[in-house]
């Protein structure tokens, strides 16, 4: 029987969606006081054992951190002076979570304000403004939680294996997709924008140099199933066509290979058959788009033993 846990999406919709705005809300705090780094690389949330944080966020007041714990289903801000301020993870409105949060912000000395329309949401409505009621599923929270553990752990065994610039594994709250993404090192044309929900200018600072990346969502509306993508940008000519280990798939309507979830769950080695598929569209994107791989590459690594050189 497999360890890696069932992820329905139907089944947990109306969760993971009222989920989403709640990260949303955290991760607009992170944004609106953090420097901005290359790619975004400042605005996502990072696995840990107990659910998803912020990494220490600096502020006038002092840093402080944002967790969300899926064991306790709450939401823990914590400061550098020992001051920590709890509010539950339930049933509820956003409206009533995104109060709470920033009154706990604003008890703890902590200066911020956030744009509180949601991103790359469909008919988003304002954090205070919607107080439609939604429900938490804490279980398949739970299952969503040990599903991010497993995949966090091979994405970042893949991401050893890799000499050249190379994003950090994070949560980016806003697709609320766990992604990693490999650069060429040479610049990329001027993306044409227009993703929905997402500022142009944001945009084209992510995808200013070639990329080839992979990533897990947990399931959309457009595609109803938990799976692991992979794209590039620009995508070489070729790419769609490129042989990838079957069950992986491209999606044209996606326009980016897919595997489900599903099939990697339920492999006789689930790590296995993800590490295959990461490796697979990644040499397809490297080997189309002409990156010295040479010069990018090195063997996985290995705990306790420097790379050899």
């Amino acid at each position: 029987m497999s360890d890696w846990p069932e992820l329905n999406w139907p089944q947990w919709r109306e969760t993971a969606l009222h989920l989403q705005l709640m990260t949303q809300i955290v991760g607009k705090i992170r944004l609106a006081l953090t420097p901005w780094l290359n790619h975004g690389w400042h605005v996502p949330l990072y696995v840990t054992p107990g659910g998803l944080g912020t990494s220490p966020i600096p502020s006038e007041a002092g840093p402080f951190e944002i967790d969300f714990d899926f064991r306790d289903h709450q939401l823990r801000i914590a400061t550098a002076k020992g001051e920590t301020l709890l509010v539950p993870l339930q049933a509820g409105t956003i409206a009533d979570f995104h109060d709470a949060v920033m009154e706990g912000i604003r008890d703890l000395g902590v200066a911020v304000r956030i744009a509180t329309m949601p991103n790359e949401m469909p008919d988003p409505v304002r954090f205070p403004d919607d107080h439609a009621q939604r429900p938490y599923d804490a279980a398949a929270v739970e299952a969503f939680h040990a599903a991010l553990l497993r995949v966090d752990h091979v994405f970042k065994a893949f991401r050893t294996g890799f000499l050249g610039k190379a994003s950090p594994v994070h949560f980016f709250w806003g697709s609320f997709d766990l992604a990693g993404t490999r650069f060429s090192g040479r610049a990329a044309p001027r993306h044409p924008g227009g993703v929905p929900g997402l500022p142009d200018a944001v945009t084209r600072e992510a995808y200013s140099h070639e990329v080839s990346s992979a990533g897990f969502w947990p399931g959309s509306d457009a595609y109803p199933h938990a799976a692991f993508y992979s794209y590039a940008y620009p995508a070489p000519e070729g790419f769609a066509d490129a042989a990838v280990p079957t069950p992986a798939r491209f999606d044209a309507e996606l326009g980016e290979f897919v595997l489900d979830y599903e099939a990697v769950r339920t492999a006789p080695d689930p790590a296995a058959m993800l590490t295959e598929f990461l490796e697979s569209t990644y040499a397809a994107a490297a080997d189309l788009g002409d990156w010295d791989r040479a010069a990018l590459e090195c063997a996985p690594g290995i705990p306790g033993r420097p790379r050899p050189v």
